[in-house]
């Protein structure tokens, strides 16, 4: 059933204390299907949003169309060989209950992704990564519904996915709503130690071990939304030409990079930001995290455009010193 005027305080963890025109939940792809041809939609076919945990959402004001959420929670192991397991996960898991499920089992491929705040379907969306993994490495298909209650199965190569990026948040944005996510584990293979500092904090040799070397990692570097207003990673981190890397490590010698391919590399925006001061200052009641200038906090009683005021400051200073142009990972609606 719809709910009018609904407030999203508990649905952003940055703590945007905004209101929806309407919202509703689905517990299952009947319910889902039911809604969509339902006369309630009708209004809102054109002005509605899907979201999961909020934990990837910057809201400027109210929102004047309709809120989407899944609370499908279904996790089922729906294939099996001697090398690998596939399991059909609901779009409203919580995405780190099923890292939690999979290391439990000591199932390879997810550890190095735990402690990512959201849920599931936006997993799809998003291509969520960290610690050098990406989950498109992982996902088979993703099972959705077009706003007539039609089903459709994508494929991973249909997904098309790119850093931090897939085909539903271009072609297939607004054009339907993930229910289900099934994804490939491993049953056994090389762990994924290549990023950072990872293997220096591991403590053993198991997925086990990852995931929580993971979890203390990002717990010391990322603020408790629950305690101060955050989305995580605020940007994405560039991807840059080599030549021009090769330039800017000229003028500056420790600037740091992650290998994309021949052609490219990975820059650390947090890097760039604290070079250009920006770690630890406020503006307004928006600040940049003290321990992690990749991440934009609320002070308390900010707006999403003291928020955006700070980023748009942020993106400018690190065009003019380094030539590089950083872009938002969260969604700004």
């Amino acid at each position: 059933m719809l709910k009018r005027d609904y407030s999203l305080l508990g649905h952003n963890t940055f703590g945007m204390d905004v209101k929806a025109a309407a919202y509703v939940e689905y517990a299952s792809v009947e319910e889902l299907r039911s809604l969509l041809c339902s006369a309630d939609f009708v209004p809102y076919r054109e002005n509605f949003l899907v979201i999961g945990a909020g934990s990837n959402l910057l809201f400027k004001g109210d929102y004047d169309g309709l809120i989407l959420h899944s609370t499908i929670c279904e996790k089922a192991i729906v294939e099996e060989t001697d090398e690998a397991v596939w399991v059909r996960v609901g779009s409203g898991v919580c995405w780190d209950d099923f890292v939690a499920w999979s290391v439990e089992r000591d199932l390879h491929g997810a550890e190095n992704l735990s402690a990512i705040p959201g849920e599931v379907g936006a997993s799809a969306v998003q291509n969520i990564g960290a610690y050098g993994a990406e989950v498109c490495q992982l996902i088979e298909r993703v099972e959705a519904l077009d706003l007539d209650g039609q089903e459709r199965i994508f494929t991973n190569e249909e997904c098309r996915y790119g850093y931090r990026d897939s085909i539903f948040k271009h072609e297939m944005r607004g054009k339907y709503v993930i229910t289900y996510v099934t994804y490939r584990l491993k049953k056994q293979g090389e762990l994924n130690l290549s990023y950072g500092n990872l293997r220096e904090r591991m403590k053993g040799n198991s997925v086990r071990d990852v995931r929580e070397a993971v979890c203390a990692m990002r717990a010391s570097k990322l603020p408790d939304p629950a305690l101060l207003g955050n989305a995580g990673s605020f940007f994405k981190n560039p991807v840059i030409p080599r030549w021009q890397y090769d330039h800017l490590r000229d003028v500056y010698p420790s600037i740091p990079c992650y290998s994309v391919d021949d052609e490219q590399v990975k820059v650390p925006a947090g890097w760039l930001i604290e070079q250009c001061g920006w770690k630890g200052r406020t503006l307004g009641r928006a600040a940049v995290h003290e321990h992690q200038a990749l991440v934009l906090v609320n002070r308390g009683g900010a707006t999403g455009d003291e928020v955006v005021a700070l980023a748009a400051n942020i993106v400018g200073d690190v065009q003019r010193k380094f030539g590089i142009e950083i872009s938002p990972e969260v969604n700004i609606i």
